[in-house]
């Protein structure tokens, strides 16, 4: 089936593999912003005086309670404004907020920090998708999504170990100076290289009366609503896992040495499978790869459930079954991001605005209540995945009006019409 050709940037293009790769950094923003602080946990707990255990997850949850309202925002301003503009500002503001992190001396202004942080982090999220949304639509979109994840997915399997690396030569506030060094280079490379590609007759006035009213439609467009709910009901469960992963390891299986190794096997799956659904989704399409991987989701959580309730869960099947469980989670995340953004050229930024919004938002919470109820055991990680994976299909099924594993033709499909600006 032919694919529709991209839609050319304003002003001078980028090669395609430069722009995979720098959309792929700056989605990684986000991973460089929670998995390196994984194993330092227990020592900024330690010298901030944080009592409880499962108090040091707040450090994550507010990350993403900022990241879920920044993405409200800046892809309404990048509609308006321009993509690269509100991009570069929202990465400077980043940058600052980490800095503050680095230089906190109490838990609350880490927390203010952090919350700080994953704000203007939103930009970089929802952004990075209207880019992309830009040029692409379809399947040739989720197959540029999968290919930027597939390079992302290097950061969150190499973050821990990053992590644990500066641990051994400096405090855990280095962890947080690295990081704001690591985002002022990738936000030189934007500057510099990346053009602006929201066309001027797709851009948006800013009211309140079209912001409802493009709200209002996207609400109103059922798969496009539908699977962002079932994405960010399934990423809970991954949310979840980030909570409880360090607890697991070094409370359930007194393995902490071994973690970011640990960690980077099993995030490893979600590299494979993103690489995977890159070459796969031209050909089988992004809906019927989708709802396959979210089976096996379902499948896969039900055979951990088992093993611990038989009592043979050890460190070994634990990182087998999330190993396998992230691969799935690779082929919903980028297709039902692309699924759902498939109606909107003009108004993209919107768009995916409400759509990093409502998923963040979601799997935040879900996550938070698998996090806050870790045990000592697995398996509320478990469990929750379980539930998750399966009231995810049932949205899904509603979405696609009971039609699963079906392929409608790119070159078909409608945008979504808004206001915009000449």
């Amino acid at each position: 089936m032919a694919q529709n050709p991209p839609s050319p940037p304003a002003g001078k293009d980028i090669q395609f593999r430069e722009f995979v790769l720098l959309c792929a950094c700056l989605m990684a923003m986000n991973a460089l912003s929670i998995d390196p602080m994984l194993p330092a946990l227990p020592a900024i707990g330690r010298d901030l005086a944080i009592a409880q255990p499962n108090d040091r997850q707040l450090i994550i949850s507010v990350y993403f309670l900022g990241l879920g309202i920044g993405s409200l925002l800046f892809g309404v301003l990048s509609d308006r404004y321009g993509r690269k503009k509100v991009l570069g500002w929202a990465m400077l503001l980043f940058i600052l907020s980490s800095m503050a992190c680095a230089a906190a001396q109490s838990f609350p202004v880490m927390l203010i920090g952090r919350a700080c942080a994953g704000f203007f982090a939103g930009a970089s999220r929802v952004i990075t998708v209207g880019i992309v949304r830009d040029r692409f639509r379809g399947d040739a979109m989720a197959r540029v999504m999968s290919l930027i994840f597939a390079v992302f997915m290097l950061i969150p399997v190499m973050a821990p170990s990053f992590g644990q690396a500066i641990l051994w030569i400096a405090p855990w506030r280095w962890i947080f100076w690295a990081l704001a060094i690591m985002a002022s280079l990738i936000l030189l490379w934007l500057m510099a290289r990346m053009p602006e590609t929201l066309r001027p007759e797709n851009r948006m006035r800013i009211t309140v009366g079209g912001l409802l009213h493009t709200v209002g439609t996207i609400i109103r467009t059922r798969s496009s609503i539908g699977h962002m709910l079932a994405s960010g009901v399934v990423m809970g469960g991954l949310i979840g896992f980030i909570l409880s992963v360090q607890q697991i390891f070094f409370d359930v299986f007194k393995a902490e040495e071994i973690f970011p190794i640990a960690f980077a096997l099993m995030a490893a799956g979600m590299g494979v499978g993103s690489l995977v659904n890159s070459r796969l989704v031209s050909r089988f399409g992004a809906r019927r790869l989708s709802q396959a991987a979210l089976i096996a989701f379902i499948l896969i959580a039900i055979v951990h459930v088992s093993v611990i309730l038989s009592g043979r869960e050890t460190i070994v099947t634990f990182m087998l079954l999330q190993g396998i469980t992230m691969l799935t989670v690779a082929f919903t995340a980028s297709n039902f991001s692309a699924i759902s953004m498939e109606p909107f050229s003009k108004g993209a930024g919107v768009a995916s605005s409400f759509q990093a919004f409502l998923t963040t938002a979601l799997s935040a919470t879900l996550g938070s209540i698998v996090g806050r109820a870790f045990n000592g055991t697995t398996l509320p990680l478990a469990m929750g995945l379980l539930v998750f994976g399966s009231l995810s299909f049932l949205i899904v099924i509603w979405a696609e009006r009971g039609r699963l594993f079906t392929r409608p033709n790119n070159s078909g499909l409608r945008d979504v019409e808004f206001e915009t600006v000449h």
